[in-house]
């Protein structure tokens, strides 16, 4: 139960902190559409539409009963590799997205995920399939999302299917490469774009929520006057609780109304373009000058330690990446410190040290090497393979030089282009894969 003091605090955060629920998510098996004829497999996945808008009018529904602003609609399906596996075609592959892509504009949804594959240790022939494809699928969508999972703590880092990607989002136009990622470790049930996917193990349906909440943040330490860092924790810990809790109130009450078990809440900051949500504000209001500086990386990690501490008290169904969300081109902050020069690639990997983030939405010229750029992205996966947790890649290649920026509009914001080393690097044209990092593997 609320008392009246929660419930006046919560609407301010509504009216003046822009706290949203960032998504609600739809995961669905259809695993049940694998079939050796293209129209069989394209007529079962159609057939899920009417659960979908079904699914649709509920969050709308919720929306309107509770007054809370709930960002966009999402659905996930099982990964396209496993219908491409007795279809081993190109074409086929594009006709799915396609067929995503229908799903999603007649059930009312913002967002599909699950146009994914998986290449950790070797590439088979549907992934193969998918990655010759990728391009080409997402170009004609304008709301499918797809990840490679190309590495795992316990399989590795498969160096062709990386390489392969990289050649693919170079082919894609901003708003399909803003919609492709690649990551390691890739988790089951995610509400984010782009790697929600419907993994295995997971029930027939189920529904994951996003939570926003950084201009509740910052607003509640900009106002606070605590001098001690204990006392900065347990201030983010509590409004990181609120937060949360707001979020499983919405999930639940969508997953009772639509008679789908609920499965997670993210516990994650997610920026928005908006000047007042923003990740690197919460850090400046922290004492960094500005985001990128020395300190950034404490302030991060005590800002994601108190958000999981609060927000796990506030829930038990914690899954998804769960940690503090910096897309570059999605929080106007770390915008502008792109654009000045204090973020950097190297700031970026340093933060993913403690996010959950990776390298998410920067700009890459199109006349970058792609060796130094799939050299970039194999640092990264590395890093998520070396901590055992899930880190990923969203580049977006873009005609221009570095400082040239492509508004993408809505969530996506302004993706700048962020400079490279010009350091050429060999490592990512080796053959095969990364041998998984014995020291990491825990058995008990």
């Amino acid at each position: 139960m609320f008392s009246p003091d929660e419930i006046t605090e919560v609407i301010k955060m509504l009216n003046e902190e822009d706290l949203d629920i960032r998504s609600v998510t739809l995961s669905i098996n259809t695993m049940d559409s694998i079939d050796s004829r293209e129209e069989n497999v394209i007529s079962k996945l159609l057939s899920k539409i009417e659960k979908i808008r079904r699914f649709s009018d509920v969050v709308d529904e919720v929306k309107e009963k509770y007054g809370i602003s709930i960002v966009t609609k999402r659905v996930s399906v099982s990964p396209v590799q496993f219908m491409l596996e007795p279809i081993l075609q190109a074409d086929f592959s594009v006709r799915l997205a396609k067929t995503l892509e229908d799903m999603a504009e007649k059930g009312r949804i913002d967002y599909i995920g699950g146009f994914s594959a998986f290449a950790d240790r070797g590439t088979s022939k549907s992934s193969e399939i998918y990655l010759s494809s990728l391009s080409s699928a997402m170009n004609s969508t304008t709301r499918v999302a797809g990840v490679l999972s190309a590495g795992s703590t316990f399989s590795g880092i498969n160096l062709d299917s990386v390489r392969k990607f990289v050649s693919q989002i170079f082919q894609m136009e901003p708003h399909a490469s803003s919609r492709t990622a690649v990551m390691v470790n890739l988790p089951p049930d995610s509400p984010f774009v782009p790697s929600s996917t419907h993994g295995l193990g997971m029930p027939d349906a189920q529904i994951n929520v996003a939570v926003s909440g950084p201009g509740v943040i910052e607003s509640a330490i900009r106002k606070s006057s605590v001098t001690d860092i204990r006392e900065l924790h347990n201030l983010i810990k509590r409004y990181s609780f609120k937060v949360t809790r707001l979020g499983e109130l919405v999930g639940r009450e969508v997953s009772n109304l639509l008679g789908v078990p609920f499965g997670a809440v993210d516990l994650s900051l997610a920026p928005s373009p908006k000047t007042m949500d923003s990740v690197a504000r919460v850090i400046e209001s922290m004492g960094v000058e500005k985001v990128g500086g020395f300190g950034s990386l404490t302030a991060l990690a005590i800002l994601l330690d108190a958000v999981k501490k609060g927000g796990a008290m506030a829930t038990s169904s914690v899954g998804g990446l769960s940690g503090a969300f910096i897309p570059v081109s999605e929080d106007s902050g770390m915008t502008e410190a792109a654009l000045s020069g204090s973020l950097t690639f190297e700031t970026l990997i340093m933060m993913s040290a403690v996010c959950n983030t990776g390298i998410d939405m920067v700009g890459v010229s199109r006349e970058s090497d792609r060796s130094e750029v799939t050299s970039l992205i194999l640092d990264e996966l590395s890093l998520g393979l070396s901590l055992n947790k899930s880190l990923g890649v969203r580049l977006v290649p873009i005609d221009g030089k570095p400082g040239s920026i492509v508004d993408l509009g809505g969530l996506l914001g302004k993706v700048v282009i962020m400079p490279l080393k010009g350091i050429k690097s060999q490592i990512s044209n080796m053959n095969g894969f990364i041998p998984n990092f014995l020291k990491r593997l825990e058995f008990g």
